[in-house]
């Protein structure tokens, strides 16, 4: 199932349809309850089997359509049971994704997002990081790093990017993970199948090159920019499973190696940073200087969290 909001109000609106779920599978759980009264021995297993893995979500569907198959036999004339099948579309534990790009998540909608991510409820956000308002011009937004030329930062942008997988962090409760297909799709596969499995609310970062970012070999590559984009440390790979603590481990893991020292090589693939050395050279260097400091700093912040015992 997909639905569409304004992207400003994106995790309002999503975080409803989570809601809207759980509300009706509460409501469901009361009617199997009452069902189980009325219920053949056999049924009756069948339903309570459902009802101990509800919030399972390995066995979903195997469970359901059993559950639905049994109801079918026996529901004739039984308003209990018939009142269970009208709801069978709850029977399977639903994954939510809440999906927006970075304009929403890290700047006009971050208050929702911000909003939802505080609660303990059990949804999943994916967050397609372009570092620029694209839908709308190409903007710059909280997203957009340092030095790159967007509308609104012709002159290059004169701040750092909002870390916003450290502030979901520090809040202690979230899955947190960076991720970038076309460096390591196996480990945003991995992401993807921990925040799913994580019971309670989880974000996915994904780096996502587009248009605006004017790659000098074309848009073709973008797989092989993200991986450059990851080498040069310029987008860290990590992951952060507060479920870990409660085995004792550290929940903090750090995917992506030492950068390799191409930040600059990097920066001048891509026309957003190569057109600031011709507009504004005298100020083009000193932005490039301080990006990379901060994004080496940024990633001894993340080797730190790796190490910690």
């Amino acid at each position: 199932a997909w639905g569409n909001s304004l992207f400003e109000d994106n995790a309002e609106y999503g975080f409803g349809f989570f809601l809207g779920d759980r509300s009706n599978r509460e409501l469901l759980k009361g009617y199997v309850d009452d069902a189980k009264e009325v219920a053949s021995p056999e049924l009756r297993a069948i339903l309570q089997d459902w009802e101990d893995n509800m919030e399972v979500a390995e066995g979903t569907r195997k469970r359901s359509d059993a559950v639905i198959a049994a109801l079918e036999k026996e529901k004739d004339g039984k308003f209990e049971l018939e009142r269970v099948y009208s709801m069978k579309q709850y029977l399977i534990k639903r994954s939510t994704w809440i999906f927006g790009g970075d304009g929403w998540a890290y700047d006009i909608g971050y208050g929702g997002l911000d909003h939802i991510m505080a609660t303990t409820e059990n949804f999943n956000v994916l967050v397609i990081d372009n570092e620029v308002y694209a839908n709308t011009g190409g903007q710059s937004s909280k997203a957009t790093a340092k030095g790159a030329v967007a509308q609104f930062a012709a002159a290059g942008r004169r701040t750092n990017k909002k870390d916003l997988g450290r502030i979901m962090i520090g809040y202690g409760h979230i899955y947190v993970a960076s991720v970038s297909m076309g460096a390591n799709p196996a480990q945003m596969l991995k992401a993807l199948k921990e925040a799913e499995a994580y019971d309670g609310p989880s974000i996915v970062l994904a780096y996502s090159p587009c248009i605006n970012h004017g790659l000098v070999k074309g848009m073709s590559t973008a797989q092989m920019e993200e991986k450059k984009a990851v080498e040069c440390g310029y987008w860290p790979l990590y992951r952060y499973n507060p479920a870990l603590e409660a085995e004792g481990k550290n929940p903090f893991s750090l995917d992506s190696k030492e950068p390799n020292g191409k930040y600059r090589e990097f920066l001048m693939g891509e026309t957003r940073y190569a057109a600031l050395t011709r507009t504004f050279p005298e100020v083009a260097d000193q932005l490039f200087t301080e990006a990379e400091a901060a994004a080496m700093k940024r990633y001894k912040f993340y080797k730190r969290l790796a190490t910690e015992v």
